[in-house]
């Protein structure tokens, strides 16, 4: 019985770091495209100009990827993020992605 719950326990943990590093991607060049991004995210991704703004620190990166992508085709409406990742090229947004999914995260209630 202990084997076994010792296997789902390790299959589980597999399969989210599997998740996590789906995305490929450059952290180091994702945190200096980030620049832009401090000013609504905060410098961590987790200090948010105010409470409308998601806190991406710690958000997986293939999710941040695919709002990146939609905000660029015009899946997503945000006039703010439209413009922001128009020059973003497909290399950018996953660096961003990576960078992001690597911080430690501050979730919870915004103060």
């Amino acid at each position: 019985m202990k084997i076994n719950t010792l296997l789902a326990v390790a299959l589980f943990c597999l399969a989210g770091q599997a998740a996590a590093i789906g995305v490929k991607g450059d952290a180091a060049a994702g945190k200096q495209k980030a620049t832009a991004c401090a000013a609504c995210h905060g410098a961590d991704g987790n200090k948010t100009l105010d409470n409308t703004y998601p806190k991406l620190a710690g958000q997986y990166p293939d999710y941040l990827l695919k709002a990146l992508k939609e905000y660029k085709s015009g899946k997503r409406v945000n006039a703010v993020m439209a413009g922001q990742v128009q020059a973003l090229t497909d290399a950018d947004m996953a660096n961003l992605a990576v960078y992001y999914g690597s911080l430690k995260g501050q979730m919870g209630v915004v103060k």
